[in-house]
């Protein structure tokens, strides 16, 4: 089961940067502004982490599929990359979705207005 489970998550990651390379939405259209974005984002959880391993809300368990890395104590190396993936797609998503208004913002016809902010196709 931990190996599907994986290979599930490589396969999301693989599909997730396949979309955004085909569609030029995050990483392929502006580099340094998306690892900025995903930074921050993993910086800001590793402080929600951080204060919940120091009030006791998480703990990291004992589990025999952890790598034993921890990057501070109750904080595994784990942790890192599925903070990076979850701030990856999300970023993903929100190019993709505010891509989707824009366009339809431009059709004849419709009374939606373009967004202020956001990436142009």
């Amino acid at each position: 089961m931990p190996g599907l489970y994986l290979l599930a998550i490589l396969i999301s990651a693989a599909g997730i940067a396949t979309l955004d390379a085909r569609f030029r939405l995050a990483l392929w259209a502006s580099p340094g502004r998306t690892l900025a974005a995903v930074g921050v984002g993993v910086a800001f959880f590793l402080a929600w982490d951080a204060v919940g391993i120091v009030t006791g809300v998480f703990l990291k368990g004992d589990s025999p599929y952890f790598t034993g890395i921890d990057i501070a104590p109750e904080l595994p190396f784990e942790e890192l990359f599925f903070l990076t993936f979850l701030c990856y797609l999300g970023l993903v998503a929100w190019a993709a979705g505010m891509r989707v208004l824009a366009r339809r913002a431009t059709q004849p016809g419709t009374d939606a207005r373009p967004s202020q902010g956001g990436e142009s196709s």
